[in-house]
């Protein structure tokens, strides 16, 4: 009986613990299991151009502690991948290089857009198993992404490392934390270092509200504060104005992009007039990607890669590993692809923000 061959790849933005999980994906696979092991370089391109590097155990030694990915990745999607300067439909060519490869199963390592793009290959026949990645936590039916843990550390470390110099300047930092459609990492980044406001995607806020807040830290001794806000937030107006547009059907125009991508911006300048403390934007950007993963992370992504290794060995496919509690649990791809996990208004981590004095701008 022939080994099962089993590809890898990784897809959508870069996260800590990427590696981590091609090693244990790989390791499991090689050693517990006994199968050949491929990796296809750049996401859904390298497989769709047929791009690969085979998998053993020297390119899988000492990766576990590395950010990035060995593999490298891509944000290409199958059904809309730009070949020669136009959009083109690479499934085929995907499910061809698929079978030419001999290949029993994929495992494919990303987010949101990664998982609905694995449905769409599963939909196709092939074999495809997704790993949960983000730094946004943002995966419906996992409790935890990896990538979140670091990413969480390294935005509390700065809203850490802030406190100094609004201190001592009497300042208002406004810390811009990613998340376009989820709060997670805003919200316990916030909370982890301490910020004063927080503002969410979830809630939209109003600007007097915030200013207020800040306001009354002033009368009561504190004339500075530390503003949290997640790159997705809306003021209550940006809100309404988004929520008309798609009611409209309406496509977001350049126009209104540029306003969402200065709205952090915006946001500083109204609270410097709103409050008369000066007022400066910190945006950690792509710094809470990068870097060595976590503990928690490199756990996380052993576990995931691991539970995926066993799958295959049993021949189960078309779905998402999940975390769940300490356990590891197999969810169909249909359940989860296209769903968002937002941050529940009633969620614990807010309830206990508010107690502790935290404004949400609402």
């Amino acid at each position: 009986m022939s080994k099962k061959r089993i590809g890898i790849l990784t897809a959508g933005g870069d996260s800590p613990g990427l590696n981590a999980a091609i090693r244990a994906v790989g390791k499991a696979c090689l050693g517990h299991h006994g199968f050949q092991v491929i990796g296809f370089r750049d996401g859904f391109r390298g497989l769709a151009e047929n791009r690969s590097m085979a998998l053993e155990g020297s390119q899988l030694s000492g990766i576990l502690t590395q950010g990035g990915t060995l593999l490298g990745t891509s944000r290409d999607k199958p059904h809309r991948m730009l070949v020669n300067g136009q959009l083109a439909d690479m499934t085929d060519a995907i499910a061809r290089n698929y079978e030419e490869n001999g290949l029993d199963g994929l495992v494919c390592l990303g987010g949101n857009g990664t998982q609905k793009n694995a449905l769409r290959l599963a939909n196709k026949g092939l074999n495809v198993i997704h790993l949960p990645k983000t730094i946004d936590n943002d995966v419906w039916g996992t409790d935890m992404t990896f990538g979140f843990d670091t990413a969480l550390g390294i935005a509390t470390e700065a809203i850490d490392r802030l406190h100094s110099t609004a201190h001592s300047h009497h300042r208002i930092i406004v810390v811009e934390i990613m998340g376009h459609h989820a709060g997670w990492l805003a919200l316990g980044a916030g909370i982890a270092g301490g910020a004063d406001v927080i503002l969410l995607p979830e809630i939209p806020y109003a600007v007097e509200s915030v200013a207020e807040a800040i306001r009354e830290r002033s009368r009561n001794g504190k004339p500075f504060s530390i503003v949290a806000v997640a790159e997705g937030a809306l003021s209550l107006e940006h809100h309404a104005a988004l929520k008309a547009a798609v009611g409209k059907k309406k496509k977001v125009g350049a126009e209104t992009e540029l306003v969402l991508a200065s709205r952090t911006l915006r946001l500083s300048e109204q609270l410097q007039k709103l409050t008369g403390l000066e007022a400066r934007v910190t945006i950690l950007g792509h710094l809470q990607r990068g870097g060595a993963p976590s503990a928690a992370d490199r756990l996380l992504a052993t576990r995931l890669g691991t539970a995926a290794a066993d799958l295959v060995a049993v021949g189960v496919y078309g779905i998402m590993v999940a975390a769940v509690g300490e356990e590891t649990q197999p969810v169909a791809l249909e359940e989860v692809a296209g769903k968002i996990k937002t941050v529940p208004l009633e969620h614990e981590w807010i309830a206990s923000a508010r107690r502790v004095g935290t404004n949400f701008g609402d």
